[in-house]
């Protein structure tokens, strides 16, 4: 990827248009082994979010992660071995369209941007039966980086139409979007949805992240140690960092209703703080006790 067009992407604040064309869908970071064994054992996060431990089979291979699932969003967590091609410190970003072909135009600005040749494949989904199932198109602006990568993704009718994913009916014509692919379950939870996620990532996970978040429509900006990327109810904060120090910092949440006093959950070496009032913050720094 030419270095000219990223140092530009990464000055300008506006995005493309007006429109946004990709939202926050999901990250996942790799943590230690007794974190990961403590967020898959807590007595308390099956009360604060819909919270699932599954092992999936797709193209790229098969992982179990720890999902905690809101309204349009959610998070996915991993421990050292659980996610292929992976070590401790390693993250990932998802961002997804809400209408159908709204991915072909992301993939033409990211051309227009300098990318000539993005990595583009199909996930598929195994439900047991050996029978791959199209799940999403993706979009990578490069196969190299270090220890982040992000990705542009669109739900295919494929998977929509298969009963096994358990989605939803279609809300308008053209309708890929988040919250029809989640199942409501978080109504019953105190998570709603990630309004915000932090990450240290490298200089070039940075510079190969930045096209794909403006082609998406973010409005990008550089603040002190890295950039801020908002737009759609989600902001994205990534800080420059060496790779030793890479990883997932922090997520916050808004919730279905306000918790009147303040809860701390200390989760294996991270700590989630739930309120007071409609927020949560889960830490994984270390800093927060």
């Amino acid at each position: 990827m030419p270095d000219g067009g990223t140092r530009t992407a990464r000055a300008e604040e506006k995005p493309p248009t007006d429109r946004q064309l990709l939202f926050y869908n999901h990250s996942y970071g790799v943590l230690d082994r007794e974190t990961a064994d403590a967020i898959e054992h807590s007595d308390y996060l099956p009360k604060f979010a819909d919270f699932e431990v599954r092992t999936t089979t797709g193209s790229q291979g098969t992982w179990t992660g720890r999902y905690l699932k809101g309204r349009e969003t959610y998070l996915e967590l991993f421990g050292v071995g659980d996610l292929p091609g992976t070590e401790h410190g390693s993250a990932g970003l998802a961002v997804s369209t809400e209408r159908d072909g709204d991915f072909a135009t992301v993939l033409e600005r990211l051309r227009d941007a300098g990318i000539e040749k993005p990595i583009e494949g199909v996930q598929t989904r195994d439900f047991g039966d050996g029978v791959p199932v199209p799940w999403f198109d993706f979009i990578f602006t490069t196969d190299q980086y270090d220890a982040f990568g992000a990705w542009a993704m669109e739900y295919r009718p494929e998977y929509f139409a298969d009963p096994r994913g358990k989605t939803e009916p279609a809300s308008h014509p053209g309708d890929v979007g988040r919250e029809r692919y989640l199942p409501d379950t978080y109504r019953e939870r105190l998570m709603r949805d990630v309004t915000s996620v932090r990450f240290a990532v490298t200089e070039r996970d940075l510079d190969n992240t930045v096209p794909l978040l403006r082609a998406g429509g973010f409005r990008v900006r550089e603040v002190a140690g890295g950039v801020v990327a908002a737009g759609g109810g989600t902001t994205i904060r990534l800080d420059t960092a060496p790779r030793d120090r890479a990883g997932l910092k922090r997520f916050t949440f808004a919730l279905n209703k306000a918790a009147e006093q303040r809860h701390v959950e200390r989760i294996g070496n991270s700590t989630l703080t739930v309120g007071p009032g409609a927020r949560a913050v889960w830490d994984f720094t270390g800093e927060e006790r």
